[in-house]
């Protein structure tokens, strides 16, 4: 028994980590550890707070609320979940993550070995066999945790030992000083927006849990906060590792392209092996990420439209949109995904940030409404910041909102309609209507 359970715990573990780490948290990493010279520990610490703590609350506060996305919604209001899982499926699936997978698949994975390969076959190819692994949703679990993610780990497992055994350098001094290091490695891992995706994972975690007979709440709770328990795990030690790789690479141009680096050190590592490994774990980073999310596109909307959208039909059109949009390019792709995903993130974060800390001790559903207030203000703000629509006045003044400046601005306006709206709740009319 305890030997199934802890196979079960390593299958769905690994799985969970594959589904996090996706290309864009293959070449983010080294390109941090370019940056900040001999400062690695505390900028891995940083990175861990915000790339792999925030995701893992994420599980948890789905874990703690029920067994999906919906149910975390419910806690606040019974329409949350409909408008906010949609629009965050929308942008993890077939309008953004989802081909953005297959083009860094081409881009990274495929041209610098074939230059004349074209972007329209590949997407076919990645698409065609990302259909094949989801179409069954019982299975996508154990496949990923157990076919796919012990590849990508040893291959990158295998990088990382030979390069701290034997680096290409040692740590020089950067020009960043600690504190500048732990601000960047704390935003960065904020900015990979894996909160998005954790919500939404922990549905199939979830589900995978169930499914392999762990019924009971506590025990699916323990399982699942396990499996999640080591995913951060082996996440922290890719994640450290490749930061490491980065500030050991001796490479003085900090403005070479995160491709690029992550190319010159597997190279610089494992010699004419390098550009094949890259390849490897680009398509199966890339892979294992897309299988999970057209696997949660299908189910979240199948059980929205309560069956009258099949799953099968909802898998089937995401890959073919998701290949469509794949040709157009990483750069093009990531252009028009950033204002959606600038004001959706800070939302979910706050949800489940809040419900994760005060779930257990504050019932009253107005002071987590009076907190998404705030932060979709804030999260409105900063959208038309980028598209500057704000002017010189108006940008003055949000910059004194603490934090703002690092897309962090909604931290100390949310707690602060939290704590009033805990305040009005805790009035003798104050929860007449939010506790229906």
């Amino acid at each position: 028994m305890i030997l199934r359970k802890l196979r079960d715990i390593t299958t769905i573990g690994f799985a969970l980590f594959a589904m996090f780490f996706g290309a864009g948290n293959l070449l983010l990493p080294p390109f941090i550890g370019l940056q900040i010279g001999d400062h690695v520990w505390i900028t891995i610490l940083a990175f861990g707070l915000t790339g792999i703590l925030l995701p893992f609350l994420g599980i948890l506060s789905v874990t703690n609320s029920g067994d999906d996305f919906n149910d975390l919604g419910h806690r606040i209001n019974k329409n949350l979940a409909a408008i906010l899982g949609s629009v965050i499926m929308i942008c993890i699936g077939p309008l953004i993550a989802l081909p953005r997978t297959a083009a860094t698949t081409f881009e990274i994975g495929i041209l610098p070995s074939f230059p004349d390969s074209n972007p329209v076959w590949t997407s076919i190819f990645f698409f065609a066999v990302t259909w094949l692994f989801s179409i069954v949703p019982s299975k996508v679990v154990d496949l990923v945790g157990n076919v796919l993610t012990p590849f990508l780990l040893l291959v990158l497992v295998i990088l990382i030992g030979m390069g701290i055994a034997n680096p290409i350098t040692a740590p020089q001094t950067g020009i960043l000083s600690t504190s500048d290091s732990f601000t960047l490695g704390f935003i960065e891992g904020y900015q990979t927006l894996d909160v998005l995706a954790s919500v939404i994972f922990a549905g199939i975690i979830i589900s995978a849990t169930k499914a392999k007979g762990y019924e009971s709440i506590t025990t699916k709770n323990k399982v699942v906060i396990a499996s999640g328990a080591l995913a951060a795990t082996c996440l922290f030690f890719i994640y450290g590792g490749l930061i490491y790789l980065g500030a050991t690479s001796d490479i003085q141009n900090t403005h070479i392209s995160r491709s690029a680096l992550l190319i010159h050190i597997s190279n610089s590592i494992l010699g004419k092996y390098g550009t094949l490994a890259i390849a490897i774990s680009i398509a199966l980073a890339c892979l294992t990420t897309a299988i999970a999310l057209t696997t949660a596109v299908g189910a979240f909307f199948n059980k929205l439209t309560k069956g009258r959208l099949s799953y099968k039909l909802l898998v089937t059109a995401s890959c073919i949109l998701s290949g469509i949009l794949a040709v157009t390019g990483v750069d093009n792709i990531i252009q028009f995904a950033y204002p959606p995903l600038a004001f959706v993130y800070p939302i979910v974060i706050t949800l489940v940030l809040y419900i994760v800390i005060f779930g257990r001790s504050v019932k009253s559903k107005l002071p987590y409404v009076a907190a998404l207030i705030a932060s979709t203000i804030i999260a409105l703000l900063n959208v038309l910041k980028i598209f500057d629509m704000l002017n010189a006045d108006t940008l003055t003044w949000l910059n004194h909102i603490p934090f703002f400046a690092y897309e962090l601005g909604w931290v100390v306006p949310s707690f602060v309609f939290f704590a009033v709206g805990f305040f009005i709740s805790k009035l003798p009319y104050g929860t007449t209507r939010f506790n229906r």
